[in-house]
């Protein structure tokens, strides 16, 4: 066989000398086209004006010729011309190549690692890990997917400059890869990989994989999404995220937890994943990376059959050290629509000297369904940095699920808010209780009780305490009492030299009452935090009101008359002396007369008096002032 041997240089010369050509021709045929495309007949009879008609159609073609015959020209030179650019950034990447292997030889040799250049691919199917990235630059490989029931290779470490490799999917129920550490200078860790799906009760999806962390400067990476489970199988769990850098960085966020399997006549249902917790902030700067939220749980079958637990969200990463805040909890997965719980949701991170606490996650809420699924608790707000920072707010509690017949859920506790910095800060405020659950069909069954508000964080030394978070309201029965509204969180003390405390929460106002039934009673007021030397106590927060009356049930048959009574004469009774109350009794038979009313709740009333009674049904009490 013969070697063709090509010099771009002299291609691309051909093809600038072709481009010249062409020009010249173009032009000619344009000075052509005006005296030979428009003759004049040289005389007025008809055989004259034919003649010139012909030979002007003669040049017109030519003309047509000529500009197609340029563009075929054109072509052919920008064609050679992209040739040429082509053999020459070919023989520049073999010098390249052939500079690289030259560099790399000795450190291969050595070591077995480049010294510049990126790491491989680990292979798909097997599980391989990913090369590692060049000593001096270079991002590490991809870890390869696993087979059935095999682990994901593990990411490629990058050198001093680029980015870690991402962790491989997992095989059948088997983990993610881990992602590859970022440079030491400076690179990104790499992402975890996603855990394998699985199948079949009392089987639990594969974990995800950890986020890689980075190096002096850099962002860690995020944690795998864990595994999904099928058929009454638990998801899996989510990875951590990576570290932030020594220097500078965030951490990663948390991977989300896979959610459960439906239940398929076994009895059984798969509970959601837990979420993975965020990776720490870098040592010195840096926010910490958010928690992973919680797999939903899985559904039921069958009326005997209870639902998956939503899986807790997973909890946020600390700020840095020196300077950064902590990352925000992941919310709760739902409940399943059968008889289960929402997941709790995840803490916030606590700060370093300097920033604020993340907030707490969210509690799952409870689905709507024939059974009430009750919301989960939500997460605690994060502390404030040592030095200075306020407290991350409370989570806001899960809602409980509306049903068709039964009793409907719960709603989940609010979260606490997070105490503020050592020195200066203020605290957290408390999240806000889960609703309780209303109906939506025609079952015997209550409202769901509204949950109690979270505490608020108080602070340290300098510093207001939070205020506390409202309760949850109750939901609405259909053919049931209300539920009840849940208490206000309590307000957070203030700082131990100077600050107010926090205000309570006001009660979650009771829920509607079934037909012929009572309102639910309002929740109480949260307390108002106390004062420590210098500052005022918090105001209590005020009672929920009571749930409306259900309508009057339809009036039963008339009773039959009876024989008539005589009648009976009585001496009227004497009359009573007028009792006059003391001026600091009066608060107390108010009192008494409000918290005793709520009977008259499920009584049909009309007019201004049914209002009246309808906002007094089962009012809350005033929190402590």
């Amino acid at each position: 066989m013969s070697n063709l041997l090509v010099t771009p240089e002299l291609v691309a010369a051909a093809a600038a000398d072709l481009a010249g050509i062409g020009s010249a021709i173009g032009a000619a045929n344009a000075a052509a086209g005006a005296p030979t495309m428009a003759l004049l007949a040289a005389g007025a009879d008809e055989v004259s004006a034919a003649v010139a008609a012909v030979f002007s159609s003669y040049a017109q073609q030519y003309q047509a010729l000529s500009a197609a015959a340029a563009a075929f020209h054109d072509q052919f030179v920008r064609a050679l011309a992209a040739g040429a650019g082509a053999y020459a950034g070919a023989e520049a990447a073999n010098v390249e190549q052939q500079l690289l292997n030259a560099i790399n030889a000795p450190t291969l040799a050595l070591l077995g690692r480049p010294l510049i250049g990126n790491g491989a691919d680990g292979a798909a199917g097997t599980g391989q890990a990913g090369g590692a990235g060049g000593l001096l630059y270079g991002n590490g490989g991809n870890g390869g997917s696993g087979a059935a029931g095999q682990a994901g290779g593990a990411g490629g470490a990058a050198g001093l400059i680029g980015h870690g490799g991402t962790g491989g999917v997992g095989g059948t129920g088997a983990a993610g890869g881990a992602g590859g550490t970022g440079g030491w200078l400076f690179g990104n860790g790499g992402a975890g990989g996603t855990g394998g799906a699985v199948t079949g009760v009392s089987t639990t999806g594969g974990p995800g994989g950890h986020g890689g962390d980075a190096g002096l400067y850099g962002f860690g990476g995020a944690g795998g999404a864990g595994g999904f489970g099928q058929s009454g199988a638990a998801g899996g769990a989510g990875g951590a995220g990576g570290a932030g850098g020594w220097l500078y960085g965030d951490g990663g966020d948390g991977g989300a937890g896979g959610n459960g399997g439906n239940e398929s006549g076994t009895g059984v249902s798969g509970v959601g994943g837990v979420g993975g917790a965020g990776g720490a902030g870098g040592l010195l700067f840096g926010n910490g990376g958010d928690g992973g939220v919680g797999g939903d749980g899985g559904d039921g079958s069958s009326t005997q059959d209870s639902g998956g637990d939503g899986g807790a969200g997973g909890a946020g990463g600390a700020g840095g050290w020196l300077l950064g805040n902590g990352g925000a909890g992941g919310a709760g997965g739902a409940a399943s629509i059968k008889v289960a719980t929402g997941g709790l949701g995840g803490d916030g991170g606590d700060a370093g000297l300097f920033g604020f606490g993340g907030d707490g996650g969210w509690g799952g809420r409870g689905v709507d369904a024939r059974f009430g699924a009750a919301g989960g608790a939500a997460g605690a707000g994060g502390a404030g940095g040592w030095l200075y920072g306020d407290g991350g707010a409370g989570g806001v509690g899960g809602v409980g699920g509306a049903v068709f017949s039964l009793s409907s859920g719960d709603g989940g506790a609010g979260g606490a808010g997070g105490g503020g910095g050592w020195l200066f800060g203020n605290g957290g405020d408390g999240g806000a209780g889960g609703g309780g659950g209303g109906r939506f069909g025609s079952g015997s069954g209550a409202g769901g009780d509204g949950a109690v508000g979270g505490a608020g964080g108080a602070g340290a030394w300098f510093g207001n305490g939070g205020a506390g978070g409202v309760g949850g309201g109750g939901g609405r029965g259909t053919t049931a009492i209300g539920g009840d509204g849940g208490a206000g969180g309590a307000g957070g003390a203030g700082g131990w030299l100077y600050g107010d405390g926090g205000a309570g929460g006001a009660g979650g106002g009771g829920g509607r009452g079934g037909t012929g039934n009572d309102g639910g009673d309002g929740g109480d007021g949260g307390r108002g935090g106390d004062a420590q030397l210098l500052g005022n106590g918090g105001d209590g927060g005020a009672g929920g009101a009571g749930g409306p009356a259900g309508l009057a049930l339809p009036p039963g048959p008339a009773r039959p008359a009876g024989a008539a009574v005589p009648a009976v004469r009585c001496s009227a009774a004497p009359a009573r002396p007028a009792r006059t109350a003391d001026p600091w009794l009066a608060p107390i038979f108010a009192r008494s007369t409000l918290r005793h009313s709520h009977h008259l709740g499920g009584i049909a009333q009309t007019g201004a008096v049914a209002d009246q009674q309808g906002q007094i049904a089962g009012l809350g009490r005033a929190g402590r002032q």
